[in-house]
């Protein structure tokens, strides 16, 4: 029988030694859980307004979904170090699926607001907490040098399963099957996507402990060490809030330029929109390998921080010049600002080197930024669309992105690094 065991999780298998592939499990079953997760991405909230609630209510839904993501998605990397990648995984999977189980079978039955703003907003860590739990595992497993492929796989799969899957398996289910039964259908998803994230955590996964961890000074400790963060983290932070933020601002107020200005048609602002999505899934695992091979910091410089500044210049050039007779090429350009975007997937393999002893942390700092693009974006737009218009927030955007590029100047990642004050030490445990 041990002779089946896969690599990855065999007893003797070492820390930092392993291929992505020994993580074959970790990745099907993250892509698979995406996707039902984002099952109800496009349909929720009409849904929920269909039911009789109103729009209010649920953009009310929405921002306590979104706080309860903001905090789980900080918490995952440092919750990691402390009791380990499976038991964070296991938990994502259970604050998922029981409150959906709730809000499925009680809350919309029932017309609840309050047991939806429950049900809904404690399910919203469920998703970061197993994500970023199997990023983490695997970014503290893999080989260093081959950390950039496994980030890349790792946003291919998320991406894909909540971006494009998800919704085309949403557009396939709705007139067959209507909205409740897809949620359900989407339950399903994350069913089997959970259990193939954990069914293959053997041997040390499995049995893992936090070694040297006082449960009543894990929060103090935890304090101590964000409090004594070198700046190399902070700026990685940065850099990834700057990352999304253009993404999360952009479904604000583009639409309405492309068919007011650009004069192009809704349809064809979805077909840009997914084009740009499609094109930052495959470019995540191609971008991926190759930072492997010529260096992480620089591909987020060039690829990441340049591409993407030029890239978003055209959003407002290409569409107002191209757009009603040349189409494809406003599609073109929504392709190559998702394969820029894509030049920042080397951070998830370059967090864990600057913080060796507490790598979990060191990933919380990555997520919090991920999580602070989500309001980033479109505070941009709140701030400046009425002063500026619209090429004024892009130029913002294109700005920032160029900021990212200066901030990445000054990540250097030391060969050892240990953040909480003397005598105190966060250990880590077997993730």
């Amino acid at each position: 029988m041990r002779a089946n065991v896969p690599p990855a999780f065999r007893p003797d298998a070492r820390d930092g030694h392993r291929s992505p592939l020994d993580f074959t499990f970790q990745y099907t079953g993250l892509l698979v859980f995406m996707i039902g997760d984002g099952v109800e991405t496009g349909f929720l909230s009409p849904y929920l307004v269909h039911l009789g609630f109103s729009v209010h209510d649920a953009s009310l839904v929405f921002t306590l979904y979104g706080i309860s993501v903001a905090i789980a998605a900080w918490a995952s990397g440092v919750l990691c170090d402390v009791f380990g990648a499976r038991r964070v995984i296991l938990g994502g999977f259970l604050l998922w699926l029981v409150p959906q189980l709730a809000l499925l079978s009680i809350a919309i039955p029932k017309h609840s607001l309050g047991l939806i703003l429950v049900t809904y907003g404690i399910r919203g860590a469920g998703y970061p907490l197993l994500a970023y739990g199997v990023l983490t595992l695997v970014m503290t497993r893999v080989r260093r040098e081959q950390r950039g492929l496994a980030a890349g796989l790792f946003w291919f799969c998320f991406t894909a399963g909540l971006l494009a899957v998800g919704t085309a398996l949403a557009q396939l289910l709705l007139p067959r099957i209507g909205e409740y039964r897809t949620l359900w259908a989407g339950l399903l998803a994350v069913v089997l996507g959970g259990a193939l994230a954990l069914v293959a955590l053997e041997g040390r996964e499995a049995t893992s402990r936090a070694r040297g961890i006082v449960p009543g000074r894990v929060l103090p400790d935890v304090a101590r060490s964000i409090a004594h963060a070198p700046r190399p983290v902070l700026l990685l932070c940065g850099v990834r809030a700057i990352n999304s933020c253009a993404t999360h601002g952009i479904i604000v107020f583009l639409p309405l330029f492309f068919v007011q200005d650009a004069h192009m048609s809704t349809g064809q602002w979805l077909t840009f929109l997914e084009i740009t999505y499609v094109g930052n899934i495959i470019a995540n695992g191609v971008v991926g390998a190759v930072s492997d091979r010529v260096s992480w910091t620089a591909i987020v410089i060039w690829l990441g921080g340049v591409g993407s500044a030029a890239t978003c210049i055209l959003f407002y050039w290409v569409p107002l010049h191209a757009g009603p007779t040349h189409p494809v090429l406003v599609y073109l350009t929504g392709a190559l600002f998702g394969i820029a975007l894509a030049g920042y997937v080397p951070l998830s393999a370059l967090a864990p080197t600057l913080l060796p002893d507490n790598p979990g942390l060191a990933m919380s700092f990555l997520n919090f930024g991920a999580g602070c693009s989500v309001w980033l974006g479109p505070l941009v737009v709140y701030l400046f669309l009425p002063a500026l218009g619209t090429l004024g927030v892009i130029a913002i955007y294109s700005a920032l992105f160029l900021l990212s590029t200066v901030m990445m100047l000054g990540i250097r990642a030391p060969s050892r690094v240990s953040i909480a004050p003397p005598g105190e030490t966060l250990q880590r445990p077997v993730v």
